[in-house]
């Protein structure tokens, strides 16, 4: 059984006991958060799609914790001008486990 939903703009394709990271939610660590955006889902006998979303479906999921991605170096130069710019970004991620879909 797997689902295909879609958490703050991205879509992730996630199934029951499965630990994923997300862009950052406001939710504390512990809680319980569910998500009404399902596009697919799938059991063992049969395949449900959305127009856009699937109406009464949900995904109920368990936050485990924050973490920072790792750093990416964006570096703007300009040819012959002495011009470079160097910063760095860290994306902030929430690390949650699917515990229901259905």
């Amino acid at each position: 059984m797997f689902a295909v939903v879609e958490i703050a703009g991205q879509q992730h394709k996630v199934s029951p006991a499965e630990r994923v990271f997300v862009p950052k939610l406001k939710a504390e660590t512990g809680s319980k958060v569910s998500f009404s955006s399902v596009l697919l889902f799938s059991d063992d006998k049969s395949v449900k799609i959305g127009n856009p979303y699937l109406k009464g479906v949900k995904v109920e999921a368990k936050v485990l914790g924050f973490q920072k991605d790792e750093k990416i170096i964006v570096f703007k130069k300009k040819k012959r001008k002495g011009y470079r710019l160097r910063r760095g970004h860290r994306q902030q991620l929430t690390e949650i486990e699917i515990v229901n879909i259905g």
